[in-house]
């Protein structure tokens, strides 16, 4: 199979041919491939040569981005047993087959139906065979072959990381490399110029160049000073072709700034300044400020002032702001106009960081004059100093010098001075002064012991100018004398032994004192020799501000004698001394052999009753609350107990309550309650409550004529005596009421109570006999009789 290709390619490629020769039969074709044939001159023969082993001939090539409007002509495949008369089917298969690249299967011809491009695919790799039109069977083995696409230039180089942005420190040598720029091409760089880049600078020159070709750009004048100019804008160009006519380019922008060095000195303005500051002006605080200016930026133009020389370099000082690098100029001393009224400081600024590479062109610091003229104002007095301590006596009698203040007017036209105190406080108010002299006196008298201290505040004025104040602390000392007798430290209790021996110390005092040392200790001990000779107890003074109460006889007995009193005296070392007697009191007590206190007197009565001091007090609160509950028992029972005061008008009921059951008739037959009605009948009928009594009916006309004989209190007096005797009462407190209608109706009551407790032994025939009033009610009665007795 022969695979011809008309492609218009480099010289550089040469035609390669492969011959398969065969002898024999017909049906052994050769192979013959060419690659850009020409035709042969006639008479000319063909010749075949067979290639060696390390040839490639398998290899078209085409043209990238065409646009014509036929398809491209690739190659021919051709076998040696295609006689011409379409017997023979060429088939393309592999990349592109049918898509990109198209075959005529009967002339083998390789076209390309599509614009290639070689930066998206370089080659495409197919495989060609021929088979017999009819059978379909190869007449060939199957050969591959690869179609490269052939480059041309049609893409520009590009700077991917612009645009740049570059920093190179002003004052660098010419030559000195800023940054290298890289443009890239995706034309092949294997082919010919269309990936050979060179770089150009389109703007930025004469400052800086650029290498054509590893495009590091250069500084390219000596001493490019930042502050002349500091930013810069360079156009660098890349372009392919190797910078020929008709190459394709790309620019990019490259931003170089000037960083600074410190090559400029610091300088003042002036050489000669001037300032006024008052002389009330406070110690301490900014009176101005100065600056030296420097073109440097950054640390560079960090600067430090200081006062070189000057007679005022002992009043003020300097400092340095670093935010705005001023001088801070201080006062260290208070200012006096009346004693100097100007002062002249050398002022020097200087810079910090230096850089001896430019040393040449120092030095690096400037000095100025500064005249402070100092300004008279109105000041307030002065004190002789600035605090005063003062002393006096507690009792000093009201009135007493304490100490004097003074104070002037600083200024030349030396007012009077007032003084007065400042009543801010209590504490003020102990003490007076005179307004002209400054004299303190006492205006209380005090007591060191409450207070020992007093601080006031003094405050002058210029009569002149009473607006202006000055203020001087006071602080007055109490002074101690010795208006306090010694008294025993604490309250002791001292406790000795029924086995205790002649000579034993039993407790060892201490006293103390509220005046001061001076006034108190050394204390002294005695017993008070005012009273006889105690013949149980001595006291020996340990002159150490103690002393101990010893014991002069062997044995003590509680049953004869539990409690002793020692009366003793107290002096401390005052002037004059000033004692305070006490009285000891010492408890007999049973002791262990070792001296352990076992138990005293109050303590063995208890003992022996076997009773200890909490079970007591609760015997006591039991007796105390039992008490209590009987007198509220009499209480409530007396004011049950009071009359009551009923009108003869006021007819009641007497309601019985049971916390039982009832038992229906029977509980109202069990108590009778018309001897309560009756008055007259209650010294006859006095019935038992567990015996059904027998009602005996008395006349209307003799019931009304005992009552009017009866005294109606006796009778509840002695009603209530009975209940509070009657043993068959319940036992709880109940509600008993006694009344009666009276004697006015002549019908008399109709109440129920003057009825007999059982309806069958009541006779109703009574009713007819109280008038027409209860004619109706006898009527009702008499059926109700009648009825029963049917």
């Amino acid at each position: 199979m022969r695979v011809t290709s008309t492609s218009s390619i480099c010289p550089v490629l040469v035609c390669l041919c492969f011959v398969q020769r065969c002898y024999g039969a017909a049906h052994h074709g050769s192979i013959k491939v060419t690659r850009n044939q020409t035709k042969h001159i006639e008479g000319e023969t063909e010749v075949h040569h067979r290639p060696k082993r390390g040839w490639v001939w398998n290899q078209f090539f085409v043209l990238e981005e065409h646009l014509g409007p036929d398809p491209q002509y690739v190659g021919k495949l051709h076998s040696n047993s295609d006689k011409g008369d379409g017997s023979v089917k060429y088939i393309l298969t592999g990349e592109g087959a049918g898509t990109i690249f198209i075959i005529d299967d009967t002339t083998g011809d390789i076209h390309s139906t599509k614009s290639l491009d070689r930066e998206q695919k370089t080659h495409y790799v197919l495989h060609a065979q021929a088979i017999d039109r009819r059978t379909n069977k190869p007449l060939e083995p199957e050969s591959e072959f690869i179609i490269k696409v052939q480059d041309i230039n049609d893409n520009a180089p590009k700077f991917t990381d612009g645009p740049y942005i570059v920093t190179v420190p002003e004052m660098s040598e010419m030559g000195t490399s800023v940054l290298q720029v890289t443009a890239t091409d995706a034309d092949d760089p294997t082919y010919g110029n269309s990936a050979r880049v060179v770089y150009s600078i389109l703007q930025g020159q004469p400052y800086f160049s650029v290498d054509p070709k590893t495009g590091v750009i250069r500084t390219a004048l000596h001493n490019m000073d930042r502050e002349a100019r500091e930013h810069y804008s360079v156009v660098i160009q890349a372009k392919d072709m190797a910078g020929q006519v008709g190459g394709l380019s790309g620019s990019t922008t490259v931003n170089i700034t000037l960083t600074d060095v410190n090559d400029n000195p610091p300088r003042f303005p002036q050489k000669h300044y001037q300032l006024y500051v008052p002389e009330s002006a406070q110690v301490g605080s900014a009176v101005g400020k100065i600056k030296a200016n420097d073109a440097d930026a950054g640390s560079n133009a960090d600067m430090k002032y200081t006062i070189i020389n000057g007679d005022g370099s002992g009043v003020f000082s300097i400092s340095t702001d670093k935010e705005t690098r001023e001088g801070i100029i201080s006062l260290k001393k208070p200012l006096n106009y009346e004693k100097k009224k100007s002062y002249l400081l050398n002022i020097e600024g200087a810079n910090t960081n230096l850089d001896f590479r430019f040393s040449h062109l120092g030095p690096f610091k400037d000095i100025t004059m500064l005249k402070i003229i100092v300004g008279d104002v109105d000041e307030p007095p002065l004190f002789s100093m600035p605090s005063y301590v003062m002393e006096v006596y507690e009792n000093a009698r009201i009135g007493t010098v304490v100490g004097t203040v003074a104070a002037q007017d600083p200024d030349s036209a030396n007012s009077l001075v007032r003084y007065f105190i400042d009543h801010n406080t209590e504490e003020d108010r102990y003490f007076v002064i005179d307004a002209n002299t400054g004299t303190i006196k006492t205006a209380k008298i005090f007591d060191r012991e409450e207070t020992p201290w007093f601080n006031i505040t003094v405050a002058a004025s210029e009569t002149d100018n009473p607006g202006l104040l000055s203020h001087v602390p006071v602080d007055i000392r109490i002074l101690d004398v010795n208006d306090n007798p010694p008294e025993l430290a604490r309250e002791y209790d001292i406790v000795v032994c029924e086995n205790a021996k002649p000579g034993q110390v039993i407790q060892t005092i201490s006293a103390t004192d509220k005046d001061n040392s001076a006034n108190g200790p050394r204390f002294h001990f005695s017993l008070d020799e005012g009273l006889f000779l105690n013949p149980n107890f001595t006291l020996r003074d340990n002159e150490d501000n103690t002393a101990s109460i010893l014991t002069r006889r062997r044995k003590f007995s509680r049953t004869t004698q539990d409690v002793y009193y020692l009366p003793i005296l107290i002096f401390d070392s005052g002037i004059p001394s000033l004692s305070s007697s006490s009285t000891l009191t010492i408890r007999v007590c049973a002791c262990e052999r070792d001296g352990r206190v076992r138990t005293c007197h109050a303590e063995a009565f208890l003992s022996s009753a076997g009773l200890s001091t909490g079970a007591l007090i609760a015997i006591l609160l039991c007796v105390i609350i039992l008490l209590a509950i009987v007198v509220l028992f009499i209480t409530l029972r007396r004011s049950k107990k009071e009359p009551l005061i009923i009108s003869e008008e006021d007819v009641r009921e007497n309601v019985v309550t049971y916390d039982d059951e009832g038992g229906g008739e029977e509980d109202t037959e069990a108590f009778d309650i018309t001897a309560l009605r009756n008055p007259s009948a209650a010294e006859e009928l006095k019935y038992r409550r567990d015996v059904r009594p027998e009602v005996k009916r008395t006349p209307r006309h003799q019931l009304s004529s005992s009552l009017n004989s009866i005294d109606v209190h006796e009778f509840i007096k002695q009603r209530l005596a009975e209940a509070d005797l009657d043993p068959s009462v319940p036992p709880y407190d109940s509600l008993q009421t006694y009344a009666y209608e009276g004697h006015r109706s002549e019908a008399g009551s109709i109440s129920s109570l003057d009825s007999a407790t059982t309806h069958s032994d009541q006779d109703y025939n009574y009713l007819g006999d109280w008038g027409p009033e209860f004619k109706k009610l006898a009527e009702l009665y008499g059926e109700i009789e009648s009825e029963r007795t049917t």
